[in-house]
C-alpha cells in the first residue's frame, strides 16, 4: 500500500492511500475521524488486534471515500491555502520523533567517503596495499566481514548518527535549511525505515519511503570527527510510506535544478540488501539495542545510508532555490524540495544567559 498524510485547511490532518494507478487518494479520515495520521492508525491496529495492513485493508473497503487528486497533492506547499502533502509518518509530539541513519552501508560509500578526505581524489589503480587504510575504510570491511549475519546472531555494527527530532522532519514540497554556518549543503539521497514501538516495547516496522538526509559535507571534509555537526538538522521524507516494498534491490536516482537547468543527475544509484554490506536486520539491531530507543510510542525514521554524493564530483556549492528531486520507480511519486538559505541575522553566535 502507498499512504500519505495530507493537511486540508480547515479541516486538520488526513491519512490517505494513494490508488494503484497513482491518480487518486482516498481520505480514510472521512470514514475514520479519529484517525487524523498513521501513528493513529498504527495504535488503532493494536488496539484491535489485527496487523496494521489489514487495518488498512479494512478502512479501504469501503467504496464512495472521497479523493483528491493526487497530482493536485504533490503540486501543493504548504503554506499554500490549499490541501498539500505532509511527511508520511511523524508524531502529533515532534519530541517524539527520532531522526536516524547507518553509513557506510553500500557499495560505493566508502570510496565517495575516502575521496571526501582526501585532498586529491583517489583511482582505484593508485591504491596500493602499502598504504594505510584509513578509518572509514576499516569501518567498511567490518561490514564486508560480518555485516550480514545468520539468524539470532550480532553483526559487525555499522557507523551510527543521530539527526535529531521531527522538528527537523520536512515533508515533500516542503524547504530543506542551508544555516550561515555551513560551509555546503549537500543530497543524500536514501531508503529511510518507519517504525513505531509498540507498547510492549517492540520496534514495528511500517515500512520504507524514499528520504534526503541534507548535510554539510565541505564541514565533514575538515575532519571525519565532524561527521555530527555536518548533520544539518533538516531532512525529507516522502511523499509515500510503502508498506511492501521488498528491501533488496531499490533503484535511486537524484537530480538537482537551478532556475530551471539540471546541474546535476546522479545516474543509476543503487539501495537495498543487494547493494549493503549490512544486512538490513543487523541495521534495525543496532539501531534497536538500546532501551532508549524502544519506548512505547516513539515514532523512528532511519536512514539506510547512499552509495554517490554530488560534492566529490561538482564544482559548485548549493544556494537558496536550488530544487533536489530523489526518485525511484519502487516509490511511485518523486521526493522534491527546494533549499532555502537562513536569514544572515539568524547566524549571529548564539549567546547564553543567566539562568
Amino acid at each position: 500500500m502507498r499512504i500519505v498524510q495530507f493537511e486540508v485547511p480547515g479541516a486538520g490532518r488526513r491519512v490517505g492511500i494513494v490508488d494503484a494507478q497513482g491518480e487518486q487518494v482516498s481520505d480514510l479520515t472521512a470514514r475514520a475521524p479519529g484517525l487524523r495520521r498513521v501513528h493513529d492508525v498504527f495504535l488503532a491496529a493494536r488496539q484491535r488486534n489485527v496487523t496494521f495492513q489489514e487495518f488498512l485493508a479494512d478502512l479501504c473497503s469501503e467504496s464512495g471515500l472521497p479523493g483528491f487528486a493526487y497530482a493536485d497533492l504533490l503540486a501543493a506547499k504548504p503554506l499554500e491555502d490549499r490541501p498539500h502533502l505532509c511527511p508520511p509518518l511523524d508524531h502529533a509530539d515532534p519530541h517524539r520523533v527520532i531522526l536516524s541513519g547507518t553509513g557506510l552501508t553500500h557499495t560505493g560509500s566508502m570510496k565517495s567517503r575516502d575521496e571526501m578526505h582526501s585532498a586529491e581524489p583517489q583511482h582505484d589503480s593508485q591504491q596500493t596495499d602499502s598504504e594505510p587504510k584509513t578509518d572509514s575504510a576499516r569501518m567498511f570491511d567490518l561490514g564486508l566481514e560480518n555485516g550480514k549475519p545468520a539468524d539470532g546472531e550480532r553483526g559487525a555494527a555499522p557507523e551510527w548518527f543521530f539527526k535529531g527530532n521531527g522538528y527537523g522532519l520536512r515533508g515533500h514540497a516542503e524547504p530543506l535549511d542551508l544555516p550561515t554556518f555551513a560551509l555546503d549543503g549537500g543530497e543524500e539521497p536514501e531508503i529511510v525505515g518507519c517504525y513505531v514501538i509498540d507498547e510492549n516495547g517492540v520496534p514495528r516496522r511500517l515500512g520504507f519511503a524514499l528520504g534526503n538526509e541534507w548535510s554539510d559535507h565541505e564541514t565533514e571534509r575538515i575532519n571525519y570527527l565532524y561527521l555530527a555537526p555536518s548533520k544539518l538538522r533538516t531532512c525529507a521524507v516522502g511523499p509515500e510510506l510503502h508498506t511492501d516494498v521488498p528491501f533488496k534491490s531499490i533503484p535511486v536516482e537524484c537530480r538537482v535544478t537551478r532556475d530551471g537547468t539540471e546541474i546535476y543527475h546522479s545516474g543509476p544509484l543503487h539501495s537495498g540488501e543487494d547493494f549493503m554490506c549490512h544486512s538490513l536486520a543487523n541495521c534495525e539491531d543496532h539501531h534497536f539495542k538500546y532501551p532508549l530507543h524502544r519506548q512505547p510510542g516513539d515514532v523512528h525514521l532511519h536512514f539506510f545510508g547512499t552509495s554517490r554524493l554530488s560534492y566529490t564530483s561538482r564544482d559548485w556549492k548549493f544556494q537558496d532555490g536550488d530544487r533536489i528531486q530523489v526518485e525511484s520507480r519502487t516509490f511511485g511519486a518523486p521526493l522534491v524540495n527546494t533549499v532555502r538559505q537562513v536569514a544572515a541575522e539568524l547566524g549571529e553566535p548564539v549567546r547564553v544567559e543567566p539562568a
